[in-house]
């Protein structure tokens, strides 16, 4: 189902540029229709439900906004934004359209409830987990999401590591997961709608930025997880879930709705004994045996045979992050 949405300013000619760009480019999301007077937002409203409504303070004096679910007020750089209604939300009028949309969604997705949201994806979910630090988790799991992106794929990274890296990788300039953290346990907000408005793209690879405190991912429930790990596959044909190397909580239930398991190890002693502890003294992985691929990574191999699927990746010699997922992502992952 789509959002409703009404731009009623005054200027004709803005409000067209942001109708015509929202119905080319988040068509499937939104539904806009415009208009320049207060007149005809009256009459707009008396024939139609709407949304949200996207308005100049020039038509707030005499416009009937009991119609209007979500009212957002558009103000310029040089506007007084001091005549608003604090009720009313407030989103700056010259700035990137995508922005103005990710604005509107993330504002609608918290009092939209279970209200039912875009064709949702059913996303074919990959779990990346290691029982060593250092083993190359991060890097392994980003170069199968590019593997993924490069089929021209819509491909979902989601890092749920106790100390996010997202930052060594890709440009945060958007907001926090810890945003959609905060909606988690709401009855009235739409996460996958909150995702939606608030993840960010590069090099073809959806994320969510940051925690803004590691506290923030540790105090996440069971349910709280799930509800996340849902609301991201449906965004996406593939969800790629970065794991911490604790079996926690987020292991277990990313586990559970993996439809696929990647095990990095690296050719060290310790790596090798941690492996060989996880797969020989713990049930869990006679439980997950069938859906998981061993992955050697940084030239190494793997002693013993623990499961049918098994992939071997090269030492690529470079400080630069990106530049080995990067080379990694040509890596045959299909096993």
């Amino acid at each position: 189902m789509k959002i409703k949405i009404l731009i009623a300013t005054a200027d004709p000619v803005y409000n067209k540029l942001i109708s015509d760009n929202i119905s080319e480019y988040h068509s499937d999301m939104l539904e806009v229709s415009d208009c320049s007077a207060q007149e005809s937002f009256n009459e707009a409203v008396s024939k139609k439900r709407y949304d949200v409504a996207l308005l100049d303070t020039m038509m707030l004096e005499k416009i009937d906004l009991n119609m209007i679910q979500l009212p957002l007020v558009l103000c310029s750089e040089h506007e007084s934004a001091a005549n608003v209604p604090a009720e009313l939300g407030k989103i700056r009028k010259h700035q990137r359209i995508s922005s103005i949309v990710a604005a509107i969604l993330e504002r609608y997705a918290k009092i939209s409830g279970n209200r039912p949201g875009f064709d949702s994806k059913s996303a074919v979910i990959t779990a990346v987990w290691s029982p060593a630090g250092g083993a190359g988790k991060t890097t392994v799991a980003l170069a199968y999401a590019a593997s993924v992106a490069s089929k021209e794929k819509e491909v979902f990274y989601l890092n749920l590591e106790d100390f996010s890296s997202v930052s060594g990788y890709f440009n945060e300039n958007g907001k926090s997961i810890s945003t959609v953290f905060e909606m988690l346990d709401s009855r009235d907000s739409n996460i996958e709608m909150l995702v939606q408005g608030i993840c960010c793209y590069e090099s073809g690879i959806i994320y969510l930025c940051s925690p803004d405190n590691f506290d923030d991912m540790c105090i996440l429930s069971s349910e709280n997880i799930n509800d996340l790990i849902v609301s991201c596959a449906g965004l996406a044909d593939e969800l790629v879930i970065d794991l911490s190397s604790a079996y926690d909580v987020r292991t277990r239930k990313a586990f559970e709705a993996a439809q696929k398991i990647f095990i990095v190890t690296e050719p060290t002693i310790p790596a090798e004994a941690k492996l060989t502890q996880f797969t020989s003294q713990n049930d869990v992985f006679d439980n997950i045996k069938d859906k998981t691929t061993l992955v050697a990574n940084k030239g190494g191999s793997i002693n013993g045979i623990y499961t049918d699927s098994l992939v071997s990746l090269p030492f690529v010699d470079s400080n630069n992050t990106m530049e080995v997922y990067k080379k990694l992502s040509a890596s045959n992952f299909d096993v």
